[in-house]
């Protein structure tokens, strides 16, 4: 299946799957499966394709001329990576929602946004690339508004407005940039094209930093995390807040580089927000999903601090801290999920003692919390240590500061696991069932394995983050 394949069968498919399978639900998720494994097997496949710099070009499809309106399929090193992380977060959250009800319907909504997201990453046609960003909003409104908890329909809505308001920054980017540069390919833009790069850069800015998200634009995600299923707090932390860094990378550091240079304190300043901020949020709560949510903000101000050094290290640490990010908040949306379905309740003073009744889940519960506080072994050790560096050598000792983010880290995720996994066990826990699905386990297992297989060996993963940045490579990698 060609790259245009994997964008517009998911769309086909997702219908059908709703449709078809209504009355027989479960086939549904092995559709899905079926998928999504294709889909990675074909991102992985596309490694072995790619030239050693610049884009792999996998075809230009549905041009309309005159409007320089042309579906341009090109992926380089950054995007393949981008849509393996993706395949793989949709593959373990397949396995996560076993047990979910109306399955044709959520698993068909699954389908639909992997089409989307594909898109995303695959388009270098900027009006393309739009539609395609809008079109992830479509079923992950759905998938929050039914699947979500009592304020599902505040949070689903709050959601989607906030970010497609956003998105109209983006696109009158877009138009400002056809108007001055003459095209909507992304890969014929140079700065130098542009007569108002910083007006362009400006709009792009606040449009994608909505979506990562950074302080004071992150109000939305609190809200849509604690009402979403737990599975689909994984593809909002692990897939849509991804999207918005990819793009902030792609169009606004890449895409101007020196207009970037000129406000990197603007994003070096939101970032240490975001990072302080979030962090003592986390510290506060007494929800267990709203720390982990606050917590995942937090660790999105490490990303945009990674970003403003503009340096080869900084962006490869920013890549790596994006894919240790997705593989350590996952598992910790999900146990808390579980651990809310299971007790009924989403305070951490009724969770005392969970270890002894569930050994396995708590066990993974503490290393994606270790992991996210950045214990050495993890992902999160490695990611954290990389972009303290980065960020030393691009600004200087003071940037040292960004070690306390970790300290930080360590209160909310030590306190969090005094409270829930450890201690006197709780009258609520004594009285509860902590067995878990075999698939939903095996997903959490996964994710496990990836916490302490890249923290042991980042190697694995640097070796194609690094080529992603080539343009900066005479500034020395990360790690």
């Amino acid at each position: 299946m060609s790259g245009l394949g994997f964008i517009f069968s998911p769309f086909i498919i997702a219908i059908l799957t709703a449709l078809l399978f209504r009355k027989k639900s479960a086939v549904s998720k092995f559709v899905a499966l079926a998928l999504f494994t294709t889909m990675l097997l074909f991102s992985l496949h596309l490694f072995t394709e790619l030239p050693s710099s610049g884009y792999l070009d996998l075809g230009t499809f549905l041009a309309v001329p005159q409007f320089d309106f042309f579906l341009s399929l090109k992926v380089d090193m950054l995007s393949t990576i981008m849509l393996t992380l993706t395949s793989v977060l949709l593959l373990l959250v397949a396995l996560s929602s076993w047990s979910i009800k109306n399955q044709a319907l959520y698993y068909s909504l699954l389908i639909f946004f992997s089409g989307a997201i594909f898109g995303v990453f695959m388009s270098t046609n900027l009006l393309w690339f739009f539609i395609f960003w809008e079109l992830t909003l479509i079923p992950m409104y759905f998938l929050v508004g039914i699947w979500g908890a009592e304020r599902r329909i505040y949070a689903a809505v709050k959601f989607f407005l906030y970010t497609h308001v956003a998105s109209m920054f983006v696109l009158l980017a877009f138009f400002l940039i056809h108007k001055e540069a003459g095209t909507f390919d992304m890969t014929l833009v140079k700065e130098g094209m542009l007569l108002s790069p910083v007006l362009i850069w400006w709009l792009l800015f606040v449009g994608f930093a909505v979506k990562m998200p950074l302080f004071p634009f992150h109000t939305w995600l609190p809200d849509a995390h604690v009402q979403a299923p737990a599975p689909i707090s994984v593809l909002l932390a692990g897939v849509l807040l991804k999207m918005g860094a990819y793009a902030m990378i792609r169009m606004v550091l890449l895409l101007l580089p020196e207009t970037s240079q000129k406000y990197a304190w603007v994003l070096l300043a939101l970032g240490l927000i975001t990072l302080f901020y979030a962090g003592f949020m986390a510290i506060y709560e007494t929800h267990l999903k709203k720390m982990v949510a606050y917590s995942s903000i937090s660790h999105m101000g490490l990303v945009a601090i990674a970003m403003s050094t503009l340096s080869y290290a900084g962006l490869s640490a920013t890549l790596y801290e994006m894919i240790g990010h997705a593989f350590v908040i996952a598992p910790l949306f999900l146990i808390a999920g579980f651990f809310h379905h299971k007790t009924g309740s989403w305070e951490m003073k009724d969770m005392g003692g969970i270890m002894q009744k569930a050994p396995y889940i708590s066990a993974i519960f503490v290393l994606a919390g270790l992991g996210a506080l950045g214990l050495p072994g993890t992902m999160g050790f490695v990611g954290e240590l990389s972009i303290l560096l980065s960020s030393i050598k691009s600004f200087g000792l003071w940037m040292a500061i960004v070690a306390l983010g970790s300290m930080l880290g360590a209160g909310y995720i030590i306190w969090t696991l005094r409270r829930v996994i450890y201690g006197e066990m709780s009258e609520v826990v004594k009285k509860t069932d902590f067995s878990m699905n075999v698939f939903e386990f095996l997903a959490l297992a996964v994710f496990a394995l990836f916490i302490i297989l890249f923290g042991l060996f980042p190697n694995l993963l640097f070796e194609y983050i690094n080529p992603a940045f080539a343009q900066f490579s005479s500034l020395g990698g990360a790690l």
